[in-house]
């Protein structure tokens, strides 16, 4: 918000939903052609589709790599999200989340997913919540509010910000800037998604059914989330800057907490607080998860050690939750550095990877309408989109631009830290 400005803010929702849910389209149609349990994971269907094992190997190590350092740039935000309250130092909760993620990922699977469901459910009630409350102060329902906000802060200080330069062209990087930041929070959901589909009740009706929901889903939580935050905060509120030069994270710096506390609302920022640190948790944990059973299908399929793919009696891949468990220790940079530098380079480098994927699915994506049109196969195909086959060349072309352009602000300031 403080970069980009309201308007630039939501640009960058509006366009990465749009190109995420045509990954989303690409993805799903591929996997619900043949939903075979154990080969609707990205790198085999790259193997499927394309018959190079070297490119389906870079694509699952690719999507490996990305996963396990989301999982320590979560548990770097849960830690300092309890900043808010306490100034203990950042290492002890560190090392508290570290724990109890690792513990999790040893028991079996159904107590991941039962932890996943209830938090799951935190979230959503939350961001329902807050888009309720947008509403309510965009009308001057708030307590110090004594008339309609309405779109007050997109006329003062304005729509959008000037970013790294002025004019039109600072306005212009103001919402490719909002592309590439709000990025994160899209990355990898096609992929998680469709992984497990195949296992689902009925995958060729359900999965295209999730799919074509899939677009009111994030208009809905990322979009309009986006639209309440512009409404809520100015992108120079004070409390906001000052977070940021700080190098707060989490609620410390959240536009959400802001709003609330600015419009007078009492121990509601403490609620979202609990909410955000819950999110963060589930975030990372659902993400190790996955960099694990990633691990483990790869080294069944030989693509890896086979050791690697050793279970215990519970069906875990212990050996993979080791070598996760080990990466995911990069989050004690904070202990050294600002929370808000440290979540940048995870974020930086976990965002990179998932635009990568996202190439190799639209890569795959091509190579498959070519094997089914070649052998006459259009008339089996369960779930499609028109013109889908346009919008994965789109995509390719689209992430690797944004890709190439992804750490673009360096060159108007260096800084080797970026």
């Amino acid at each position: 918000l403080a970069a980009c400005g309201p308007a630039g803010l939501l640009v960058g929702y509006l366009i990465l939903s749009l190109t995420v849910w045509l990954v989303m389209n690409e993805i799903s149609e591929m996997v619900s052609y043949i939903p075979i349990p154990g080969q609707t994971t990205l790198p085999a269907l790259c193997l499927r589709y394309t018959g190079n094992e070297s490119f389906a190997f870079a694509a699952g190590m690719n999507l490996f790599y990305a996963q396990a350092l989301i999982a320590p740039a979560e548990v770097t935000a849960a830690a300092y999200v309890i900043d808010y309250w306490s100034d203990i130092n950042s290492g002890a909760w560190i090392t508290i989340f570290w724990v109890v993620t690792v513990a999790l990922e040893f028991c079996a699977v159904k107590y991941f997913g039962e932890v996943e469901f209830w938090i799951g459910l935190i979230k959503i009630f939350t961001i329902s919540g807050l888009i309720i409350l947008g509403i309510v102060i965009f009308f001057g329902g708030g307590p110090n509010q004594h008339s309609v906000l309405g779109f007050h802060y997109w006329k003062h200080p304005g729509a959008f910000t000037e970013h790294l330069t002025g004019g039109n062209t600072g306005k212009f990087l103001a919402c490719w800037t909002s592309v590439i930041k709000s990025a994160f929070a899209f990355i990898l959901s096609p992929e998680l998604i469709t992984a497990c589909a195949a296992e689902a009740e009925n995958p060729r009706v359900n999965l295209p059914k999730a799919t074509s929901r899939f677009i009111y889903r994030m208009i809905f939580f990322y979009v309009f989330g986006s639209l309440t935050i512009g409404i809520m905060v100015a992108y120079n509120d004070p409390t906001l800057l000052e977070a940021i030069a700080e190098g707060k994270s989490g609620a410390a710096a959240s536009p959400f907490v802001i709003g609330i506390k600015n419009f007078g609302i009492k121990v509601l920022d403490h609620i979202i607080n609990a909410a955000i640190l819950t999110s963060a948790f589930s975030s990372g944990n659902s993400e190790f998860f996955s960099a694990t059973r990633m691990l483990h299908s790869m080294a069944v399929k030989g693509q890896l050690p086979r050791i690697i793919g050793r279970t215990n009696k519970y069906g875990v891949p212990y050996i993979a939750v080791t070598i996760t468990g080990l990466i995911s220790l990069v989050s004690y940079l904070n202990v050294s550095n600002s929370s808000a530098i440290v979540f940048t380079w995870l974020t930086n480098i976990s965002t990179v990877s998932g635009f990568i994927s996202w190439i190799f699915i639209g890569i795959c994506y091509i190579q498959f309408r070519k094997a089914i049109t070649y052998h006459n196969l259009d008339d089996r195909i369960p779930y499609r989109l028109p013109y889908q086959i346009a919008g994965a060349y789109f995509s390719v072309f689209f992430f690797t631009l944004v890709s190439l352009t992804n750490g673009y602000a360096v060159f108007f300031d260096f800084n080797g830290s970026d």
